[in-house]
């Protein structure tokens, strides 16, 4: 659907003009939507690319949003240190391909700090750790509107989120605000 393209319900059916919309051409049209409203109303917002399929899909949808302009904010990554070569390398191919600024942060660096502690043992992870990371990194670059994608299905907590996850000066998310 081009930029100029609009919806309306009509007898509970949404249409764009021409054709009834697919369920899938909907959620992509308020995706967009979405995306272009944070743009439109934030002062520094920031994508979080992981590299998996929900960031690639919703760095594709940043595209297609701003297309024939680039994205107008940068991407963030905030690298565990456990990632295969290949989704580096990817998310690298990636980032020169839609040809948008790429922050990466680390979560080995915030070790050596002393920020965080590295758990031992063999069900050790370092995703919970990333989170210090991240809002340091929010912090350094004083971003108003971390946007992120994930499936509802992935997490049960996720399913109480929408589009907005209002969270505190720490972080934290307080599901009843």
């Amino acid at each position: 659907m081009a930029s100029r393209d609009f919806l309306w319900v009509r007898d509970s059916e949404w249409w764009n003009g021409r054709e009834m919309l697919s369920q899938l051409q909907i959620l992509e049209s308020e995706g967009i939507f979405v995306l272009r409203e944070v743009a439109a109303e934030f002062e520094r917002p920031v994508l979080l690319f992981s590299g998996g399929k929900d960031s690639i899909v919703i760095s594709h949808l940043a595209r297609k949003a701003f297309w024939p302009g680039s994205i107008p904010f940068p991407l963030m990554h905030i690298d565990t240190g456990h990632n295969f070569p290949e989704t580096l390398e990817y998310r690298d191919r990636w980032i020169a391909k839609i040809g948008v600024r790429l922050i990466v942060r680390s979560v080995e660096k915030s070790i050596r700090q002393g920020r965080v502690t590295e758990q031992e043992g063999p069900d050790a992870s370092r995703n919970a750790l990333q989170s210090v990371t991240l809002v340091d990194a929010i912090r350094e670059f004083r971003f108003d509107c971390p946007i992120g994608g994930a499936r509802r299905d992935e997490e049960k907590a996720r399913a109480k989120e929408r589009s907005f996850s209002l969270r505190d000066e720490f972080g934290q998310w307080d599901s009843r605000n």
